[in-house]
């Protein structure tokens, strides 16, 4: 089976995200997408994620409809901060029949020189990414790139955190179980 990997923070997942999913799951040969949630990505700065557990709620909520999807929580039992490359090491060890593939945007491309052992990711795994606009894709590292045209909104999970803040509608920026369980915990506020 053919896996593909969306790793994000999903600080909250959004509309956006599973567009995107879903897009490349009907347009490649992607069988099923794991959402791999990551309790602390070493770009990003810890103290503005939310708690993971959170996240991964989320997550589930919004994708329990769609059997091609699924929430995966491998990063939280590896070290923090999460790596990649010890991502995909670990899953290949736990799952040496599937092929792992990883989808990224092409914003995340222009900083794969900045990932951990991004040699060996290029070299191990196929990667889909997604074009986002001022983020062409100039450089390939000698990668099996496949580049999607995928339908992308202009939001953010930023965006989204802010309209929190500030008490605006969330309808049509998230999915409904997501806003339900985001207003329930009194998450962002």
């Amino acid at each position: 089976m053919n896996i593909g990997l969306f790793f994000g923070s999903f600080n909250p997942i959004h509309i956006g995200h599973l567009i995107i999913a879903n897009h490349i799951v009907d347009h490649t040969d992607i069988d099923k997408i794991w959402f791999v949630l990551s309790p602390h990505n070493p770009l990003k700065d810890a103290q503005k994620i939310l708690n993971e557990y959170h996240r991964l709620q989320m997550v589930e909520l919004a994708i329990k409809d769609n059997t091609k999807f699924r929430a995966s929580n491998v990063e939280f039992r590896l070290s923090k901060p999460s790596y990649t490359y010890d991502t995909l090491k670990h899953l290949r060890e736990q799952f040496p029949l599937e092929k792992f593939t990883v989808i990224m945007g092409s914003d995340n491309w222009q900083q794969i020189h900045r990932w951990k052992n991004f040699e060996q990711i290029i070299a191990a795994h196929p990667i889909i990414i997604y074009n986002r606009p001022g983020h062409e894709i100039t450089e390939k590292h000698g990668a099996n790139l496949t580049e999607m045209e995928a339908p992308l909104l202009n939001v953010s999970s930023t965006f989204i955190r802010k309209e929190i803040k500030e008490k605006k509608s969330l309808r049509y920026l998230l999915s409904q179980p997501v806003i339900d369980y985001i207003e329930a915990n009194k998450l962002y506020l």
